[in-house]
């Protein structure tokens, strides 16, 4: 005599096959809900205000964001409000991951190694209004007033480190080497330091804060603004180039949006020039598209 332990095997391959397609259908729900919200996000819809979180480091480009930026997209659909990180790391970390929506805090060299080393996909939709870096000291009134071997600090992520040689350079206080890139150079790119001056390289939200420990800082314009130092009491600020005007960035799959075509032209246009003319931003460098 046989005994069917298993008389209806069919039911249980139905079971299996329900479960089986019931996990399918919540991980694509789950992946497709992701991707459109994503999308949808950036997008305006009539009648109703899009909310965007833009990332800021401490320093102005938050109070461009509040001040100037949101009140002239309010229109467009946006409401924009900003979000503080205290480094250079993770507001472009947060933008790919998708936990903000935009960022204003960085250069557009920075941009490019930051993403080029850590393989993210963002893009700058345009320049703004940028507070230079600076050179900075309690002890000096003037460049040249730096004695022989006196210490200075400088930013220590790379692409701010690079700046800040070019600014030294700029103002004769040390040369790099000629074959090196300019927006990749370190310390052992010093061709020489005729004032044999001590290069300290420091995390740049403590430059403005280092100024009672050294002699002299190069702080950029993020933490100067945020430390209350003036450009007008700097020994010196740097000469401007496209490379180190701020950009407003998104991801790159956001460029086409309605946001970031709203962005793309208001960056550009007149009624955004005469709001910074009217701003306590007017003395910022410009962009280069203006």
């Amino acid at each position: 005599m046989t005994i069917a332990i298993f008389k209806r095997p069919d039911g249980i391959k139905r079971i299996a096959a329900a479960v089986l397609a019931a996990a399918t259908l919540i991980s694509v729900a789950a992946c497709g809900s992701g991707n459109s919200a994503s999308k949808e996000s950036l997008n305006t819809t009539k009648g109703k205000t899009t909310t965007i979180t833009v990332g800021v480091c401490a320093g102005p480009y938050g109070d461009m964001v509040d001040k100037v930026i949101a009140p002239l997209l309010k229109d467009d659909g946006f409401k924009l409000k900003t979000k503080l990180f205290n480094d250079y790391v993770q507001p472009n970390k947060a933008l790919a991951s998708g936990s903000i929506q935009a960022n204003l805090f960085q250069h557009g060299n920075y941009l490019k190694k930051f993403t080029a080393d850590n393989n993210l996909d963002l893009t700058s939709l345009g320049q703004t209004p940028t507070l230079g870096l600076g050179i900075y000291s309690n002890k000096y009134k003037s460049i040249d007033d730096i004695e022989d071997g006196d210490t200075v600090a400088i930013a220590n992520d790379g692409s701010n480190l690079a700046r800040s040689l070019g600014v030294l350079q700029q103002r004769g206080l040390v040369t790099l080497k000629g074959e090196v890139d300019a927006t990749k150079a370190t310390v052992n790119d010093i061709a020489s330091n005729p004032k044999n001056l001590k290069i300290k390289t420091i995390d740049a939200a403590q430059l403005a804060r280092s100024l009672d420990t050294v002699d002299v800082a190069l702080v950029p314009g993020n933490y100067s603004w945020a430390a209350d130092l003036k450009p007008a009491d700097a020994l010196a600020m740097e000469k401007q180039d496209g490379g180190v005007i701020e950009v407003f960035v998104v991801r790159t799959q956001d460029v086409d949006s309605d946001f970031g075509k709203a962005v793309k032209k208001l960056l550009v246009s007149q009624k955004f020039k005469d709001a910074i003319a009217k701003s306590e931003f007017k003395d910022f460098g410009k962009p280069t598209t203006w």
